[in-house]
């Protein structure tokens, strides 16, 4: 699978592109139908301190596009929640295609 990274206002980070790629392969493990993904790091003014560092994941899998973003304190955090709502809709797409 192919992984590219974006940076907007984020100096870029080599332990940030390691633990989305384990992340991600993680998925790729579990549902063997993902294409690609590309995963943007973003920094935001906000006004809550527990938001502003963003992690938006993009899949491309056969037929559709999936899309996840989140906005914490840390990118971990966002890494993970986005990771997490991955999941829930591969989980929910290979349902779909169980049923056909």
């Amino acid at each position: 699978m192919n992984v590219n990274f974006e940076y907007d206002d984020v100096k870029a980070s080599n332990r940030l592109e390691i633990m989305a790629a384990e992340k991600l392969q993680k998925l790729v493990d579990k549902f063997d139908f993902i294409v690609s993904a590309d995963v943007f790091f973003k920094k935001e003014n906000t006004a809550d301190p527990n938001t502003g560092l963003v992690c938006n994941i993009r899949l491309s899998t056969p037929g559709s596009t999936l899309f996840a973003l989140a906005s914490h304190a840390n990118f971990e955090a966002s890494i993970a929640e986005s990771v997490s709502d991955l999941n829930r809709q591969l989980e929910k797409r290979k349902a779909k295609l169980k049923m056909r």
